[in-house]
């Protein structure tokens, strides 16, 4: 699942006209660029959430045979996070789903980040599996909200400042979509959901080792433009 249907209110004036996830960079919509990775990791089926602007998601949509692209309709109320996976638990079935935001994107290093992903997920011993960017390995880290992660790969969160949390969270995850249906109706955030597995035990996180890159605003765009131009 590829969640689009925010406002973008930070990536104004960019997101007057059109939603954030087909603001470009490289030449590319940031939707295109997590689908395209998606794809690469051998996806077939992908759910896209809509919202603001949802007919021109759904028209740029439209053209995409991989993965095929199924939409999950916002249009009447955003739900955020876990509300946005949870309204989409029809298209998205029972069975682990990568769940991934539009505005991430970053640069391979030796081991492409999703196939790190794939190597440490175990259904057995988790729920949920995070991908993380060391705190250094790229551009806009906001605060101090971040995890911990001990020698065998769970997880805890944290938003204090001190101590620092050594890794962020990258914006794409492994998750059993079922781990939501114990939700509140409406709108929720997953990092609610990411601390009771956390209590469990049941979450867990991969540390990507290339060059990740939030693409939140303008500023952020501009760059992480001038980062892909100059990568090899």
């Amino acid at each position: 699942m590829v969640m689009a249907a925010g406002l973008g209110t930070r990536m104004r004036p960019l997101t007057d006209t059109r939603p954030k996830a087909l603001v470009e960079v490289g030449g590319k919509a940031l939707i295109d660029h997590v689908l395209d990775r998606l794809a690469e990791a051998g996806v077939e089926t992908a759910v896209v959430n809509v919202h603001h602007f949802a007919d021109q998601m759904e028209a740029h949509l439209a053209g995409r045979v991989r993965p095929r692209v199924l939409i999950s309709d916002e249009r009447a109320e955003l739900l955020d996070s876990g509300g946005g996976v949870r309204h989409a638990r029809p298209l998205l079935g029972d069975e682990p789903v990568w769940v991934a935001n539009i505005d991430s994107l970053w640069i391979e290093g030796e081991t492409p980040a999703l196939e790190a992903m794939k190597a440490l997920w175990d259904p057995r011993r988790m729920d949920a599996c995070l991908l993380l960017a060391p705190r250094g390995q790229g551009i806009g880290f906001e605060g101090p909200r971040g995890f911990f992660r001990d020698a065998e790969g769970r997880l805890t969160h944290s938003a204090e400042p001190e101590p620092p949390t050594p890794f962020a969270f990258t914006g794409v995850q492994i998750i059993k979509p079922r781990v939501l249906d114990g939700e509140g109706a409406g709108a929720f955030s997953m990092v609610p959901v990411w601390r009771r597995l956390s209590g469990e035990r049941r979450l867990f996180g991969a540390v990507m080792d290339g060059f990740w890159m939030h693409v939140g605003d303008p500023q952020a765009r501009d760059e992480a433009e001038a980062r892909l131009a100059a990568a090899p």
